[in-house]
């Protein structure tokens, strides 16, 4: 269940371990400093934060939930680490960078890249995303933009915005052709960066800002990205506490969902690979149950789906910061880099970018490229042959 138990093998890594942590420094009586503990920092240290727990575990622990809570209290009033600022902040950060995408792009790419992890936290054995121009942006929203009367709107998040724009583009020519015409909704941010982080008060600023820009709507909201859409879901109205945030939420469907749920019934896509090689995302299997790629593309007809079950290892800012790399590593070996080691030609598909990003980074300078969903069905592209 746990990835980084499974990877390291050790109790305080489980979510046993964890809660009992919790547990104690709630009690007073063995862990007397509360928020301040040193000792329960250090057994959330190795989370995931994947929500795996959320939905597997028998007595439903949400330690992600959990974490981002104690992290909240612990650094209050305190400076944080260098990667709650860097990669918690990466929202805004990366709006900014696309004004100038080209020459931060060249820059990050040699020395002063490196000098620039280091400062941010950020490990130097990882290559940083490329971030889109805000000219790719534009066309990519022109792309999603239909002239049929909009029965979705199209959440355009800040990772499909900052580094993979054209899967907006892809996604909204994919509902369109099911029956499903999207309006593109850009600028605004599910909060999630801040949430793993544990800075929920400014999560809660940003997501309230959201839920006042998308309410009002009856429409479906379509994310392309499985963990802001388990944000907008599940986190959304859990720090809010609003009836606004329930509206919101109850409106959330993933890519996967909306073709599932609401395509034509005689739609069927261009011609599929006939195996795949799938990675799942984390908050996707958590939080949407019963609306699972895997299953969506059998539907469409591909006869072989090999699910990288469990974790990618990445799971957003965990495996870009310094100290969990190795974990990273480890759980990544689990069930996806044995599969990217023999793909054997198969296509990759994985929806979630940090899932993409370390499927990049196994590759290891070989051809490979995780497809999203949307990207793989798009009727504009040729997707006839075994590619990855």
């Amino acid at each position: 269940m746990c990835p980084s138990y499974r990877a390291t093998g050790e109790e305080n890594a489980s979510t046993r371990g964890r809660a009992r942590m919790l547990q104690e420094m709630v009690r007073g009586e063995a862990v007397r400093d509360g928020w301040r503990s040193t000792e329960v920092k250090d057994a959330l240290d190795l989370c995931l934060s994947c929500k795996a727990c959320s939905s597997d575990c028998p007595v439903g622990v949400d330690m992600a939930t959990y974490k981002a809570e104690f992290l909240h209290q612990h650094y209050k009033g305190r400076l944080r680490p260098r990667s709650h600022y860097s990669l918690g902040w990466l929202p805004r950060t990366s709006a900014l960078a696309g004004y100038a995408a080209r020459p931060i792009n060249a820059l990050l790419r040699g020395p002063v890249g490196k000098l620039l992890a280091r400062l941010g936290g950020v490990t130097t054995k990882r290559r940083i995303p490329a971030f889109a121009s805000r000219r790719a942006l534009r066309k990519a929203l022109r792309a999603a933009k239909t002239a049929e009367p909009a029965k979705a709107v199209l959440f355009v998040d800040s990772f499909t915005r900052a580094f993979r724009p054209e899967v907006a583009g892809a996604a909204s020519r994919v509902l369109a052709d099911a029956g499903i015409a999207c309006a593109p909704r850009d600028g605004l941010c599910c909060g999630l960066t801040w949430v793993s982080t544990g800075q929920l008060n400014v999560a809660r600023k940003i997501m309230a800002r959201t839920v006042a820009a998308l309410d009002g709507d009856d429409r479906p909201i379509i994310v392309a990205e499985p963990s802001c859409a388990a944000a907008l879901k599940r986190d959304v109205p859990e720090l809010l506490g609003t009836e606004a945030a329930q509206r919101v939420a109850s409106r959330v469907q993933t890519f996967t969902g909306a073709l599932t749920d609401l395509a034509d019934q005689d739609w069927s896509p261009p011609p599929l690979p006939e195996n795949v090689v799938l990675q799942t995302h984390c908050h996707e299997y958590a939080t949407f149950k019963g609306r699972r790629p895997a299953d969506l593309l059998r539907r469409l007809g591909v006869r072989g789906v090999d699910e990288a079950e469990g974790c990618c290892g990445l799971a957003g800012n965990f495996g870009f910061e310094a100290e969990h790399y190795e974990t990273s590593m480890a759980v990544a070996d689990l069930a996806l880099k044995p599969r990217i080691d023999h793909l054997d030609g198969r296509t990759v598909v994985a929806d979630g970018f940090s899932c993409a990003t370390q499927i990049d980074h196994l590759a290891d300078g070989r051809d490979i490229r995780a497809l999203h969903l949307a990207e793989l069905l798009d009727p504009a592209a040729d997707q006839t042959g075994e590619t990855s």
